[in-house]
């Protein structure tokens, strides 16, 4: 399924940002970045960070499990995922070895991970990515949950999501798939037009889509479902982006996860085609697809929480909230996925035989985490990175606190021109907006928060990110 990548500091999970608009690790990676930190001290562009770990402020509480398998390859992707060939109909995966193989290397590496401390939190989250998660057996996707509960521990009522792509399940086995305690579920649609689908070389139609979205929402006890949508892709016009948002909002999914194309390298698009370059659309069409799914999407009814997320009250994905809250830790397990863990960010390998290998020396004791240790610099960096890909927008006050006034103010001068030009919106404590002549800050001062304009300034969040970072690490 297709996801622009969140910052591989964070997680490799599938929900992914918006090419154009926020693949800000293509700005800068924390892996690339300087690693001279300080913390609670007065910054300004020339001074240094002295170095300084920063370590999550609480235990993780979400897990992301990926489930690399997929019937094909699809045109975008460069995901680590494995491709089981065609087949006439989705349970003839059921069977599958390389499936229950996989699994029992993932409950080998969920039983040998170490305790995050003493007393650990149960799990608030759970999301199973992909790849196609809905081509896993039932019973399979029971024994990771086993597991989970075995080291972790769930809360009473976690929130616990599955991707399923159209054409991989039928009504008895989204039945079964909540019978687990599965209660969000996400159906990688993408497209409704026949000819775009067969151009990103999905491996389901139009039929089949209209078949799941009738499964989903008419299943009894499944209120929470989410679609995805992608944007800019090959050939595609305003009127098809058009239609495939009115069949969205017909369809009445309680999420809708809108993507623009990134095309990746090492993928069959980018074998084909340059970005900006026919038959993409250009950065103008790009962006005006942008608008037009904020606008059609906020008139629906679905609030405009994060850059590439819509969703209806109180159904945003709280998994991702955890990716865009200040220094949250999380688990992830599985091929390619990524964990951050008492001050550590660390990646699986991304193929399955060095996976096995990774799992058999978690097991022994010898898995080294080389120099993941995540600094305080990277910290504020990620804060104000994740905090403006979001309608809630970057609290000054807390930032402040944890970093430093001096330096609130030297990123709030930075921001000041796009004040101006609204692009970034300053909010005083009641999240009221504030004038320009109003955009005063500091301990004392009036304005808690900024945000991005919805929809210019987060088109423009790559250069008002890039501005930050410039700040931090100059």
């Amino acid at each position: 399924m297709l996801k622009t990548r969140l910052p591989v500091s964070l997680c490799h999970t599938s929900q992914r940002n918006p090419g154009i608009i926020t693949s800000v690790l293509h700005i800068i990676a924390p892996h690339t970045r300087p690693r001279t930190v300080c913390r609670n001290a007065s910054f300004t562009t020339e001074q240094q960070f002295e170095p300084t770990l920063a370590k999550p402020k609480e235990p993780p509480t979400s897990a992301y499990i990926h489930l690399p398998f997929c019937r094909k390859r699809c045109h975008y992707c460069d995901f680590p995922i494995v491709a089981l060939g065609s087949t006439s109909s989705q349970p003839g995966y059921d069977n599958d070895p390389r499936i229950s193989n996989y699994i029992q290397l993932l409950l080998r590496e969920i039983k040998a991970t170490k305790p995050v401390s003493d007393s650990q939190t149960p799990l608030e989250t759970v999301f199973f990515g992909g790849g196609t998660p809905s081509l896993v057996p039932p019973h399979l996707i029971a024994s990771v949950l086993d597991a989970l509960k075995s080291k972790v521990g769930l809360t009473d009522e976690p929130e616990i999501s599955i991707e399923m792509d159209p054409g991989t399940f039928d009504n008895v086995r989204l039945r079964e798939i909540l019978e687990l305690g599965v209660n969000r579920v996400s159906l990688g649609v993408q497209s409704f037009q026949e000819e775009l689908l067969r151009v990103c070389g999905r491996a389901h139609g139009l039929k089949e889509v209209y078949e799941a979205i009738e499964m989903v929402s008419s299943c009894e006890g499944l209120k929470n479902w989410s679609m995805d949508l992608i944007s800019s892709l090959p050939h595609q016009t305003e009127k098809m982006w058009e239609e495939s948002l009115k069949c969205t909002v017909d369809a009445g999914p309680t999420h809708v996860s809108v993507y623009d194309l990134q095309v990746e390298q090492g993928t069959k698009f980018a074998q084909l085609y340059t970005p900006g370059v026919f038959p993409l659309p250009t950065d103008v069409l790009s962006a005006d697809f942008y608008k037009m799914a904020s606008k059609t999407l906020t008139e629906a009814g679905y609030n405009h929480y994060e850059i590439s997320s819509y969703a209806k009250d109180a159904y945003q994905c709280k998994h991702n909230l955890t990716y865009w809250q200040n220094n949250k830790s999380f688990y992830g397990f599985g091929l390619g996925s990524a964990s951050y863990t008492n001050g550590i960010r660390f990646s699986r390998p991304k193929r399955l035989k060095e996976y096995a290998e990774w799992v058999q020396r978690l097991e022994d004791g010898t898995v080294s985490y080389g120099t993941s240790e995540v600094e305080v610099k990277e910290v504020a960096m990620d804060v104000v990175m994740l905090s403006l890909r979001t309608a809630r927008g970057l609290d000054l006050k807390e930032f402040g606190r944890e970093f430093g006034w001096q330096l609130v103010g030297t990123l709030c001068e930075a921001f000041r021109p796009f004040v101006d030009r609204g692009l970034v919106i300053p909010l005083d404590r009641d999240r009221r907006v504030l004038s320009g002549d109003d955009f005063k800050f500091g301990e004392g001062e009036t304005t808690y928060f900024v945000r991005l304009s919805d929809p210019d300034g987060f088109l423009l969040s790559n250069e008002l990110i890039s501005v930050a970072f410039g700040v931090i690490a100059p």
